[in-house]
């Protein structure tokens, strides 16, 4: 088993992030991509497989409004199918050829730090808005008449379907809001530093409090471009995933790396 580098220890400091710093995230996530594509294709097409398995498993059941609540819950998940392409950028950026079972050998070691934390708040976030979601679901729409998501859209433009669709959008908001604010900082610390889960919890959620414009900003490019990606059967995620994967881990790395001349070049 390949032995990682020991971390620096504890939170760094960050400085503050400025469209520029994202547009040169995006760029250098890109080239990240096309240097080393096995890993983001890897996590991609997996997650494209379970998409694909979802909308056969609610067919089948016959409950497709559950495939209404997967697709606004990706986002949610997002952050923890792209920890692999965070591994990819930071051994790039040292000077290293990161291989698949490279990539898979340094996550494996994180089992026993505090990564897997992390990754368990997020699941359970997850499935909490699976139960949130069909209670809403069932509050709006509980004894309507439907077979599924295609052939019922009517139900989804009456009063209640309506109104349904705000709530449903209002509490995902929030939950994704939640999710971003967490991770987006959170869990490319954890996979770089020697820190515990909840002082990169907070200093994630600090980052966005203390710049809310940007790093909201920031939140819902990540958040169309994921949608988007969605629509045509899910493919799209096979390169929206890993380009925003590796440009999300360069916004952090461009954060801790801040000095004051560096930011007024990129101004």
């Amino acid at each position: 088993m390949i032995k990682t580098a020991p971390k620096e220890h504890g939170a760094p400091a960050f400085g503050q992030p400025d469209l520029a710093l994202f547009k040169e995230a995006l760029t250098d996530g890109a080239r990240d991509f096309r240097a080393a594509p096995a890993f983001g294709l890897l996590a991609a097409g997996l997650c494209v497989l379970a998409g694909w398995a979802l909308v056969g498993l609610t067919v089948w059941a016959g409950h497709t409004f559950w495939l209404v609540l997967g697709v606004f819950g990706f986002p949610l998940v997002a952050p923890f199918a792209a920890l692999g392409t965070y591994e990819v950028s930071r051994l790039r950026a040292r000077g290293e050829t990161p291989s698949v079972g490279q990539v898979l050998s340094v996550l494996w070691e994180e089992r026993t730090r505090q990564l897997p934390w992390l990754c368990a708040l997020m699941m359970f976030m997850l499935l909490f808005w699976f139960f949130l979601g069909h209670m809403i679901f069932a509050l709006f729409l509980g004894l309507k008449p439907m077979t599924n998501v295609m052939s019922s859209l009517d139900v989804f433009i009456s009063t209640d379907g309506l109104a349904m669709l705000g709530m449903g959008s209002f509490v995902g908001g929030g939950f994704a809001l939640l999710l971003f604010a967490i991770c987006v900082l959170g869990l490319p610390m954890l996979l770089d530093r020697d820190v515990d889960y909840v002082t990169a919890m907070i200093r994630s959620v600090g980052m966005v409090i203390e710049h809310p414009l940007s790093m909201l900003g920031w939140a819902a490019f990540i958040a169309v471009m994921l949608l988007l990606a969605m629509v045509p059967g899910f493919v799209g995620l096979m390169l929206v995933l890993p380009w925003l994967g590796h440009a999300s881990w360069h916004v952090y790395a461009g954060l801790r790396d801040f000095t004051p001349a560096g930011n007024e070049a990129r101004a």
